[in-house]
């Protein structure tokens, strides 16, 4: 004979949670409510209760890392200068001159240069919107999809001519000239808010902050110094600028390497509910 203690649930009297005795319980994430109570099912003998699945997992982390690495390659067109005969001297002429909208290969690159600003966007959206980062981080990533945007523009508003090629060709064209500055104003307040946005959030759930130590100060760093020494037409002062902007792509290109590995690398963060 079973003895059953008064207030013990038993048949005809089934308990408020079926079988529990309490009014208020914890859910599946931790949280706590009352009345109904929805009680993970336990597992039969020899077999595991399933893993519980994280209720949100960051939007895009596995893709941003393919977008971006691809952005990365696609970002540096330039390199088919090396078999294209393009007629530009890619030590004295800016890249932008090879979408100019007299050069023969006009299409190809702007094509390309597209491309290369939707990857940057589809990458960067996600990211911007994720939930749970850091408002610095998200920045960042809303400051990169601000310079796929502005690339776009720099290829709707081409350079007329290719100064470094044709005499009398004006090397400041006031449009063309505006869309690059936003697209390096965009694409260095993007660097510098993920630097120090992403300090707490990713450094401490293993992103890419915390990979290489060194390498996403310094990727910045370089950049700017490439991207400064590339200023020489627009003051009169050509030549040899086309080495430090080839420079200043490949850098980018690392640094959107950098930014892919390490979102790669972030783990996911469960969010609590209740």
């Amino acid at each position: 004979m079973v003895t059953r203690l008064p207030g013990q649930p038993g048949e005809g009297r089934p308990s408020a949670c079926g079988g529990c005795g309490s009014g208020t319980h914890n859910d599946l994430w931790g949280g706590t409510f009352r009345g109904r109570h929805r009680s993970r099912p336990r597992p039969q003998e020899g077999r595991p209760l399933p893993p519980e699945p994280p209720s949100a997992a960051p939007a895009g982390r596995r893709q941003a890392p393919l977008l971006l690495v691809t952005a990365a390659v696609v970002y540096n067109d330039w390199l088919l200068e090396l078999v294209l005969p393009t007629g530009l001297d890619p030590r004295h002429s800016y890249v932008s001159e090879l979408y100019a909208a007299d050069q023969r290969f006009r299409l190809l690159f702007a094509a390309l240069e597209l491309a290369a600003a939707a990857l940057v966007v589809a990458a960067a959206l996600p990211a911007a919107r994720r939930r749970g980062a850091e408002r610095g981080e998200r920045a960042g990533w809303w400051c990169q999809v601000a310079f796929g945007v502005f690339s776009v523009a720099d290829v709707i508003v081409p350079m007329r001519c290719a100064p470094s090629a044709e005499p009398g060709c004006e090397a400041v064209n006031p449009w063309h000239t505006a869309t690059s500055a936003l697209v390096h104003a965009a694409l260095f307040a993007s660097m510098a808010l993920l630097v120090l946005g992403t300090d707490r959030s990713v450094r401490r759930r293993g992103g890419w902050g915390g990979r290489g130590g060194w390498v996403p100060v310094v990727v910045p760093v370089a950049a700017l110094v490439t991207a400064v020494c590339t200023v020489g037409p627009l003051f009169g002062h050509p030549g040899w600028h086309g080495v430090a902007q080839r420079a200043h792509l490949v850098l980018v290109g690392v640094w959107f390497v950098v930014v892919g590995v390490g979102e790669w690398g972030r783990r996911p963060v469960r969010v609590r509910v209740g």
